[in-house]
Formats: structure tokens, C-alpha cells, sequence
């Protein structure tokens, strides 16, 4: 997955363009070496707009969410650190201010009342459907936020709106007819399916040796870190309805459903008791952990593990990652319980012995003996090839592929048709497809798909007007920065 989205980052960057909304309910995500201490300051001056650390900030909040929703809980901050997520959030945010510089050479702007019209429509901030001024400042007091900072932010993207508005391009409809037929055009074609599971390899204890001998460095043990840990427990007390009601009403948006719904009161009764009795046993953790810190008490154990396997929260996990041994991290819960966590070491990971790696170098030689084996197969096949008739296909008909799942046959298919030879292969990992073309037709035109069509090719144009014009105001305005990027 990370592979797919580095491959894909450029594209998801300057696509994700009006991000404030987004914003609403997401919260802040960690900075690492990039905290700045406080929102103040500016991380950079384009022309003569500040770039502010809190604009910066939620840029890159914006964008973490944007891959969190894409790819769930597959997604983490590791994920991030690997995408250079922070430095995407930059170059975005830099990206904006060129274009809000260039609003305001226009002498482009945004009134109030056009920012208004923009917070009414905001569910968070609505009350029995209409907007309410105090639902306003407590969601964006929980995001960290206030009025001021939030509706700079619509600004702002009110006016990419406004320049992006200006460089809209619309298909026409003799394009659209011609399009519409090309896109979905049909090939008559004979296909062979090929799969590594029907190659055999015999792969000697020789070539495991040497293939270990060259690649041992990519064979090393998990980094392990040694904790000592203390425990406190979470005893759940008894709350009056009049404390949790009060409660609920302060907080009943920090308990919501899967589905996003707020829970009622009686679903987030047993969550509440939860928080609260967490919230009353916290004196008692941050007493537990200044002794400890000062080292009047001992810890009550031990612990080596692999990173990899800490099964804290995620809290607990990321402020272990962030530590340095000796640290002593204040209290956190995880598991229903307070824990106090001091960092005594970390290891390195150690390169692997070969009897250590055998079954992962094992493993990952066979794939490789069975790919090679696999391309042998295919090349002779080529030369004579006989295949399956699937008659006339178009890029949709990833239900008329036998033997292809369905992501499989969109992937065969797309590159098919992305082909400029009548016969040859599509890798799919541990399968190859061989086909040939034996007739070509343009699609028959269906209304049905124009929007479709309309909406790739005017997206598609409108994205290389405005990166042209990006490359265009980089030449155009000065760029200040206090912060170097990774290549």
C-alpha cells in the first residue's frame, strides 16, 4: 500500500484543494521535528502573505485525514513519516499561498457575508438545523481553534475558489461525442492465463546461501525497546444521572456511533462512567508519577519486546517512539487502566544469522525463482500462442475476464487498452495474462456516460491549467522559507 501512495502522491496533493471543512471534527495530528512550540510564528513569506505554523499545521491535519478516510486503519503515522506527509503538506501550503498571492495582484477578495453563507452550511455547526452561534465556538474549541483563526481559513479558501473559478475549461459537445466513443471502445481479444501456482521450482540449499549471502542486510531483527512499567488501576465509581447528564451535555460530541451519529445518552452512559472515573484516577497517576520520576518508588516490572508488538494505546505507543532512554512518560491509559512508562533502552535491530532469516529468505526466493520461471513460460507461450476468445471487451468488462478477480481484471484490462501492441503480457503479480488483439472498434456513444467522461476530461485539463500556473507564480513571487526539505 505505501508503494501505491507514494506513486500516487503528487496526484492526491494537488487535487485535495478546499480542505478547511474537512478540518471541522478532525483535530490535530502529532508533528514530531516539526513542532514549532505554539501556533505563532511563521514557517514561511510568499510574496507578502505569511505562512503561518497554525496554517501549516492544519494543512497537514487536513491531509493526514484525507489518507486515514482513504485507507482506515491500514493508516498510521508510520505510513505518514514513510509519504513525507509533512513535507507534502508544505509544498501545499505553499502552493495556496502562490495562488492567494496571485488573488490579490487581481484585487480579488472575500466579504463577510460570503463567508457566512459558508459557515451555515457546516452541519457541525448546526443546531435543529440552523446555525448556532454557541455549537460554533465549543466544536471549534475542541478543535483547537477559535472564530478567528477558522473563518481566516474559509477565507482563504473562498479565494482559491474564486482564482481556481477563473481557469475553468468545459468540453464540447462534438469533444464529449468523440471522447465518449473513444473511452469506450472495444477489443475483440484472446487471452491465456498463466499462474505461479502451476510452476514448479527446485531451488537448492546452494542458492538459498548465496541469495542470503547478497541480501542478508535487508534480514535484521525487530528493533526492541526495554520499558519499566507501573500500573494503576481504573476503579469505575458511581455518578449520579445529574453528573453524567451535565457531563453529556458538555461532551456529548466526543461520543459518537460508527455510523458519526452522536450517541443518546443512555448508549453513552457506560463510556461516560469510563471517562469520568479515568478523569477522577488521573490525580492519583500523576502523583504515582512524580515519585517514580524522582525515583522515591520503584517500578513494579520489566519489560523487552519488539516495537512492533507493544500493545498499548496509540497514545502510549507514539509517545514510547518519541522517547529517549531514560525518559519517564507521564501517565496515559490504555486497556482501561493508567500506565507510567519509563524508557531504559532501545535496540537497534541486528542483522539476522541465515539459520534466523532461512524461512523469510526461503520464502522470498521462491517468489523470485517462480517469477523468473513464470517469464520463461510466457515467452515460449507468446511464440505460439493459443488462447481463450473473449470476443469484443472494453475497459469495463472486468465481469467477462475468467479466472481474474475483479480487481484483477481492471488492472489487465486498463492496461490493454493502454497497449500499442496487438499481442503480448499483463504481470499480475503471481499470475500473467497473454492476450492478443485480433479487432479494434470504437464505442458505441451512450448519453448515459457523459457526465463520466465530461467530468475525467474537464478534471484532467483544469488540473494542468493550474499547475502550469503554479510553475508560473514560483518565477512570479518570492518564497521565503525557514524549513529544508527532503529530496
Amino acid at each position: 500500500m505505501i508503494t501505491w501512495m507514494q506513486r500516487h502522491k503528487k496526484w492526491l496533493v494537488i487535487t485535495i484543494w478546499i480542505s478547511t471543512i474537512a478540518f471541522v471534527g478532525a483535530g490535530f495530528v502529532g508533528w514530531g521535528s516539526y513542532d514549532y512550540g505554539s501556533k505563532g510564528g511563521a514557517v514561511a513569506v510568499v510574496a507578502d502573505r505569511e505562512v503561518s505554523v497554525d496554517e501549516y499545521q492544519r494543512e497537514y491535519s487536513n491531509l493526514y485525514e484525507q489518507y486515514a478516510r482513504m485507507f482506515g486503519d491500514q493508516f498510521n503515522q508510520e505510513m505518514a513519516d514513510k509519504l513525507k506527509l509533512k513535507d507534502a503538506a508544505y509544498r501545499l501550503v505553499i502552493q495556496k499561498n502562490l495562488i492567494l498571492a496571485f488573488a490579490d495582484e487581481l484585487g480579488l477578495d472575500v466579504t463577510n457575508e460570503e463567508i457566512a453563507k459558508e459557515l451555515v452550511k457546516i452541519p457541525a455547526f448546526l443546531k435543529d438545523g440552523k446555525f448556532d452561534k454557541d455549537t460554533y465556538i465549543k466544536v471549534l474549541q475542541q478543535n483547537r481553534s477559535n472564530p478567528t483563526e477558522f473563518e481566516a481559513s474559509v477565507k482563504r479558501d473562498l479565494l482559491l475558489q474564486k482564482v481556481e473559478s477563473l481557469f475553468q475549461i468545459k468540453t464540447s459537445q462534438n469533444e464529449l461525442k468523440n471522447l465518449n466513443e473513444l473511452l469506450f471502445a472495444e477489443d475483440k481479444v484472446s487471452i491465456k492465463i498463466l499462474n505461479a501456482n502451476d510452476v514448479k521450482v527446485n531451488i537448492s540449499e546452494e542458492e538459498l546461501k548465496q541469495y542470503w549471502e547478497e541480501n542478508k542486510n535487508s534480514y535484521v531483527s525487530e528493533p526492541t525497546v526495554k520499558l519499566a512499567i507501573e500500573e494503576i488501576n481504573v476503579d469505575l465509581k458511581s455518578f449520579s444521572d445529574e453528573e453524567l447528564q451535565q457531563h453529556y451535555n458538555n461532551f456529548k460530541t466526543d461520543y459518537v456511533k460508527e455510523d458519526g451519529k452522536i450517541k443518546s445518552f443512555e448508549e453513552a452512559k457506560e463510556d461516560m462512567i469510563q471517562a469520568l472515573s479515568e478523569k477522577d484516577t488521573k490525580k492519583d497517576a500523576l502523583k504515582k508519577y512524580l515519585k517514580l520520576k524522582k525515583a522515591e518508588e520503584n517500578f513494579s516490572k520489566e519489560v523487552e519486546i519488539e516495537e512492533s508488538k507493544l500493545a498499548f494505546s496509540e497514545e502510549g505507543i507514539e509517545k514510547i517512539n518519541e522517547a529517549v532512554p531514560g525518559d519517564v512518560l507521564k501517565p496515559f491509559v490504555s486497556d482501561g487502566k493508567y500506565l507510567i512508562v519509563k524508557v531504559l533502552n532501545k535496540g537497534l535491530p541486528k542483522p539476522l544469522s541465515y539459520e534466523a532469516a532461512k524461512a523469510e529468505v526461503s520464502k522470498d526466493f521462491e517468489n523470485i525463482a517462480l517469477g523468473k520461471e513464470l517469464e520463461n513460460v510466457a515467452k515460449k507461450e507468446l511464440e505460439n500462442f493459443n488462447g481463450t476468445s473473449l470476443g469484443y471487451v472494453s475497459r469495463n468488462s472486468f465481469d467477462k475476464v475468467p479466472g481474474l478477480q475483479a480487481q484483477e481484471a481492471l488492472q489487465f484490462l486498463n492496461q490493454l487498452f493502454a497497449s500499442t501492441e496487438k499481442q503480448g503480457q499483463v504481470n499480475l503479480g503471481n499470475k500473467i495474462v497473454l492476450f492478443k488483439i485480433e479487432d479494434t472498434r470504437l464505442g458505441t456513444y451512450d448519453e448515459a456516460k457523459n457526465e463520466a467522461v465530461s467530468s475525467t476530461v474537464d478534471r484532467l485539463l483544469n488540473q494542468e491549467l493550474v499547475n502550469n500556473l503554479i510553475k508560473n507564480l514560483q518565477n512570479r513571487y518570492e518564497v521565503q522559507s525557514s524549513i529544508t526539505l527532503e529530496e
